[in-house]
């Protein structure tokens, strides 16, 4: 599969990515998919793959990487997840009626669920102490304090080692990304994705952003829907169930 290598301005910071078209077509025309990665993910991961899949199907794709990620310009180079989560497919097309359809894999569901369930109660206060101290520190002037993403022998952990191929990936997270995650709620903007068509792909053994929560912000949305079930862990759909992903994505 071919691509083209494209930039663009986004509020005077230059983004970067790349353009795939459907094989042996004109350079214009065709249906565009945007895709995009969750929390930490960089276009030279495993976009490629999926986007084999929609230019077999006749659709170009798109993939950039956010503000402050992969290729894009930006400060700070180990930045804020929030850029990512904040263009999150549910609540793209629940505020923008440009939208057409959209394919929501493995979504997070609910920041504030994901933040008590990443961060024990026992260790919550400490944790948010030193929210605070990084808070303080940056509006001094400080560099904003980083955590690793991938922390060794997790889930992430194994799907980087698999999928960073060309040694792109950059292990880092702002802490302040868990002060953000904490106030990103989109549950509270599933009721109003309809009327664009929504695919929903879920891992039945997600421990990352719980089935459970993904099936009840299914069951929020209106038609037209769909829900697919792949038996597998969170990060399984981007290694060994990525065909079958990408299929019923396409």
């Amino acid at each position: 599969m071919a691509t083209h290598d494209i930039e663009f301005l986004s509020d005077g910071v230059q983004l970067r990515g790349w353009l795939a078209l459907p094989p042996d077509a004109p350079a214009t025309g065709h249906p565009l998919v945007i895709a995009t990665h969750g929390l930490s993910g960089i276009i030279d991961l495993d976009l490629r793959h999926y986007a084999a899949a929609f230019t077999a199907a006749g659709f170009a794709c798109l993939a950039y990487d956010h503000r402050n990620w992969g290729r894009s310009d930006g400060l700070p180079r180990r930045p804020d997840a929030v850029h990512i989560h904040h263009v999150a497919v549910i609540t793209a097309t629940a505020l923008d009626r440009r939208v057409r359809a959209t394919v929501s894999q493995v979504p997070l569901i609910s920041g504030s669920r994901t933040f008590e369930a990443w961060v024990p109660a026992a260790k919550r206060e400490k944790f948010l102490a030193r929210l605070d101290a990084d808070r303080d520190a940056r509006y001094r002037g400080e560099a904003p304090v980083t955590s690793p993403a991938a922390l060794p022998d997790s889930e992430t952990d194994e799907w980087v080692r698999h999928s960073d191929i060309d040694g792109h990936y950059e292990n880092a997270l702002t802490i302040r990304s868990f002060d953000l995650i904490r106030t990103y709620e989109p549950i509270d903007f599933a009721p109003r994705v309809t009327p664009a068509p929504l695919l929903m792909i879920v891992a039945t053994n997600d421990v990352q952003t719980p089935t459970a929560w993904q099936r009840e912000a299914f069951a929020l949305m209106g038609e037209p829907k769909q829900l697919v079930e792949i038996d597998c862990r969170h990060y399984d759909v981007y290694m060994e169930r990525i065909d079958e992903a990408a299929a019923a994505a396409a």
